[in-house]
């Protein structure tokens, strides 16, 4: 029996999907879970094991797991060609132009930096011992884990929306008690990119 061999360019949008899954700071299994679909289930199309991602509705549905879009999946992918075939992977958009890395676009690259969670106050979006990735500076999306410093103190929340002037997170992935914070009062709000389990 021949082993499977996935197709370079099912196999390199697979991978931009996973980025895109990775910078929302959910597991495989929290992103199935999304879609009523199992973790090895949404670990196939990273892997480009199944060619329905190829399919714009699939990539609709699949980025709306991830409260994003098939455009920032064209954008994580990136404008590189697969080189076995000499085309461009097919995609639901042809927004390949710019790069992006959640809101700031392409340029010096983000640092990233870890914080480990010492208490159960976001359980169950992250328990205590939980390592947490974090982009200096690269602001978050809704419902993506965030990196508050202010005035000194480094606080872990959810994001939830932000004006000029305010900032509303909230502390915990099913808690309805929202905090408003002074936009001019924040040091540096830095988005989540990683859940880092506890082995």
């Amino acid at each position: 029996m021949s082993r499977f061999i996935p197709d370079p360019e099912a196999l390199r949008l697979g991978e931009a999907l996973a980025a895109l899954r990775r910078e929302r700071g959910l597991s495989q299994a929290e992103a199935g879970a999304r879609l009523d679909m199992t973790s090895q289930g949404w670990g196939l199309y990273e892997a480009g094991r199944r060619s329905g991602l190829f399919r714009p509705d699939v990539q609709r549905r699949l980025t709306g797991a991830l409260d994003s879009t098939p455009e920032a999946l064209a954008l994580a992918l990136g404008p590189e060609t697969a080189p076995s075939t000499g085309r461009t992977p097919t995609v639901a958009s042809s927004a390949q132009a710019v790069e992006s890395r959640g809101r700031a676009f392409a340029g010096a690259p983000s640092q990233i930096r870890r914080l480990q969670v010492l208490n159960d106050d976001l359980s169950p979006w992250a328990d205590s011992g939980v390592v947490l990735e974090y982009a200096l500076g690269v602001w978050p999306r809704r419902g993506q884990g965030c990196v508050i410093e202010l005035g000194g103190e480094t606080r872990v929340r959810i994001y939830e929306t932000g004006d000029a002037e305010t900032v509303t997170v909230r502390g915990a992935a099913h808690s309805d008690k929202m905090e408003v914070l002074a936009r001019g009062a924040i040091d540096r709000l830095s988005a989540v990119t990683a859940r880092l389990e506890r082995e």
